[in-house]
């Protein structure tokens, strides 16, 4: 299954420093909030979906110069079914090809690996193998979309 492009894929992500994720996505946008550590946008394959990139030691770096914004690493929507992949550097999108199903395996068992390495051995709850800080901070992030 490869990536399918829209004509209308955004090449520029314009940031927003907010507090509240607004309710409509606006596409070429990407909304920042440093109080939940986190930024939002709308694929830029122009699929529509929403994109959310956590910042953490183990998940998404935000660079913001003063006019621009950076992500690090690239953005793959693996879940999506556009499968699009794209880097945000200086606000710029840099498109990035499609992984095999064994790529995307072989870097989600990285990240849980990594978040091991980062936070040790986690205690764990009747429901859940994340570790209490991230519950803590997924807690706080859904409660954030809910205002």
């Amino acid at each position: 299954m490869g990536t399918t492009y829209r004509m209308d894929k955004v090449k520029i992500l314009t940031p927003e420093f907010v507090d509240a994720i607004p309710a409509n996505i606006e596409q070429g946008k990407i909304y920042i909030s440093m109080e939940f550590a986190t930024a939002v946008h709308s694929c830029c394959c122009g699929c529509g979906m929403e994109v959310v990139t956590p910042f953490s030691p183990t998940d998404w770096k935000l660079i913001f110069d003063g006019v621009s914004v950076s992500l690090s690493p690239s953005i793959g929507n693996w879940s999506f079914p556009c499968r699009s992949h794209y880097w945000v550097t200086n606000n710029q999108i840099r498109w990035s090809g499609d992984w095999s199903q064994d790529q995307v395996d072989a870097g989600r068992a990285h990240d849980i690996f990594n978040k091991q390495q980062k936070f040790g051995e986690t205690e764990r709850n009747s429901n859940s193998a994340t570790p209490r800080s991230q519950q803590r901070f997924w807690s706080r992030l859904l409660n954030w979309f809910h205002k």
